[in-house]
């Protein structure tokens, strides 16, 4: 589905951001004659709109773009809808010279059908509505920024210029927002990646493809640590496959025809052969569980890999280490019998959430992802669609939790459980999923050996416990604003002596820590303890300890934490401490 031709809603909410959006597409048409417009939706926030126009837009542009809205919501335009037949569209949207709204027109399935269009005072648009009555309900709004965009998302189409905004029901509530905007955008994972020397992102290595600096590898090492540790206490069995494989094993596993558009385009060998990066890790692990006869006692088979994959996402959707194109995925896959089902979909689903509640993660919600009206997209039969809804939605009923059901977020191969986070800009993303696959299983033609002898199939759960490491690290650094828990802290102590009188024993401090698997730092420049201080504080280092001559007289260390309080206590109680504090995964 085109990003124009989003579902409508009646939230009010939407109405009003739909109708604000129109009410800028007016005025960018009044400043700007002939500009071509090409449509603009609701969207999380907001809103935005995309033009075609002599030139670029600018963010010197919006101001005056603001002013034409404020004019025509203080002239109350109307929006009132007209219902044409698609030979008066086409005639109407030619006379107007809008291209972009012809594409739409003519992407109607029937010439019967009614094409409906609205007009905001003079200005005229494809939409199906619904808007609010006049413009003058519009109480409180504000042009955000502008971006490129090409036209359907499509790198080989023409480059339009985006304009974003934003509409709220009272000048509070946008007070409040942009408030909020303000202060999610000090913790923007890009800003502090940068100043916290976390990562890079270089166009020489391809748009969409991180690399990891230190820090950020320490960061991205300890969660993946933790995560594979955590799988195998829970009878997980971890495996390292390839990157690629032959374009068959994407064929037999519907890949290749159903999620074409995402894959990596196609290498072709001297000799003829076609190879293909992977855009998902399972036909890698359906292999792992082929690689012997199973028994109804191997089951249930859990197979975790964190495999990197890559999916050619758009340039225009790219966005630092939240959208990119290669990525490692925490990713794992369960075979098991069917009456083994509802406690393998319960025990991924506790996996998750033990892995946010450790992490501090709270602000989320679950999400059943089912089929849509088009059953050609996806793999199956109704009778398997329905058992697999059934699992999904019985295991959250069994736990209490409540859910929402997202129409047409089904993979092509079966439905499933999306944890739904918001990050700080109030952005949500799916962090965890949980799904169940009776088609693979049937593609690949996977058996057990049943406890009679027979030959049976097994059903597959997907489960993705953590998402990426890419995304996930960019939300914590976010939900941290770089602060991370001292478990995960790149640095976690830095050893400030007052003089070179004390530097032996600043070494001493360093070289106990090390032993013990702390990553500290010995800061022995000659600049003031004051400015170590500051610089260790902007680096987010959680301790700094301070050593001076009556500390290393008395074996002691003066400690100073992010919050900047300020304690003395002996070495070996400052290491027992904070020792616990790394096992246990405190929160900040």
């Amino acid at each position: 589905m085109a990003e124009y031709d989003a579902e409508v809603s009646t939230d009010p909410l939407y109405v009003l951001r739909h109708s604000t959006a129109h009410v800028l597409a007016s005025a960018v048409t009044e400043l700007f004659p002939g500009a071509k417009y090409a449509g603009g939706p609701p969207v999380e926030n907001g809103f935005y709109y995309d033009f075609d126009l002599p030139r670029p837009l600018s963010e010197d542009d919006l101001a005056p773009i603001e002013k034409k809205m404020a004019e025509i919501v203080a002239r109350g335009d109307r929006f009132e809808q007209e219902l044409l037949p698609h030979a008066e569209a086409v005639r109407r949207f030619t006379e107007l010279a809008q291209p972009y709204k012809l594409h739409w027109v003519n992407q109607k399935a029937s010439d019967d059908e009614l094409v409906s269009c609205y007009h905001t005072g003079p200005f005229f648009d494809l939409c199906r509505g619904p808007h609010l009555r006049s413009a003058a309900e519009i109480p409180a709004f504000k042009l955000m920024r502008v971006a490129g965009a090409y036209w359907l998302g499509d790198e080989g189409n023409r480059q339009l210029s985006r304009v974003y905004g934003t509409a709220w029901f009272s000048q509070e509530e946008l007070d409040d927002y942009l408030t909020a905007l303000a202060e999610a955008d000090k913790r923007d994972h890009k800003r502090l990646g940068r100043e916290l020397k976390l990562f890079k992102l270089d166009e020489r290595t391809s748009p969409g493809n991180v690399i990891w600096l230190p820090n950020g590898a320490t960061v991205r090492r300890e969660l993946e640590r933790w995560i594979v540790d955590e799988e195998l206490a829970r009878g997980y069995q971890h495996v390292l496959t390839p990157v690629f494989a032959r374009l068959d094993l994407f064929r037999q596993s519907g890949h290749w025809d159903l999620y074409r558009e995402f894959m990596y385009p196609l290498m072709k060998a001297e000799d003829g052969e076609e190879l293909e990066l992977r855009p998902v890790n399972c036909p890698h692990h359906i292999l792992v569980y082929e690689s012997e006869l199973r028994s109804y006692r191997d089951l249930p088979l859990r197979i975790a890999e964190i495999g990197n994959n890559y999916r050619w996402e758009k340039s225009g959707e790219l966005m630092g280490m939240i959208r990119v194109r290669s990525f490692a995925l925490n990713d794992a896959h369960i075979f098991c019998t069917p009456e083994q089902l509802d406690s393998e979909i319960l025990g991924a689903i506790q996996l998750s959430q033990h892995f946010m509640r450790t992490l501090g993660v709270s602000d989320y919600r679950y999400r059943v992802s089912v089929r849509g009206d088009d059953r050609s997209k996806y793999l199956g039969t109704d009778e398997q669609w329905s058992n697999a809804e059934a699992a999904l939605t019985g295991a959250l009923q069994a736990i209490g939790e409540s859910y929402e059901l997202g129409v047409g977020d089904a993979a092509f191969y079966g439905p499933k459980i999306d944890f739904q986070v918001r990050d700080a800009h109030r952005r949500e993303f799916t962090n965890s999923t949980v799904q169940v696959d009776f088609q693979l299983p049937e593609r690949f033609g996977l058996e057990y050996v049943a406890a009679d002898g027979s030959r049976r199939r097994p059903v597959m759960v997907h489960r993705g416990a953590f998402g990426s490491m890419e995304r996930m690290t960019a939300y914590l650094i976010e939900h941290y604003a770089g602060a991370f828990p001292t478990w995960l802290s790149p640095v976690q102590c830095v050893v400030l002596p007052i003089a070179d009188a004390q530097l032996d024993y600043a070494r001493e401090v360093v070289e106990q820590l090390r032993r013990c698997r702390v990553r500290v730092e010995l800061d022995d420049r000659s600049e003031r303890v004051r400015k170590k201080i500051a610089e260790a504080q902007a680096r987010k280092v959680p301790y700094m300890l301070v050593v001076g001559g009556r500390e290393a007289e008395s074996g002691e260390v003066s400690v100073r934490n992010r919050a900047g309080e300020q304690t003395s206590e002996p070495l070996a109680d400052f290491r027992t401490r904070l020792l616990a504090e790394i096992e246990e995964r405190r929160l900040p």
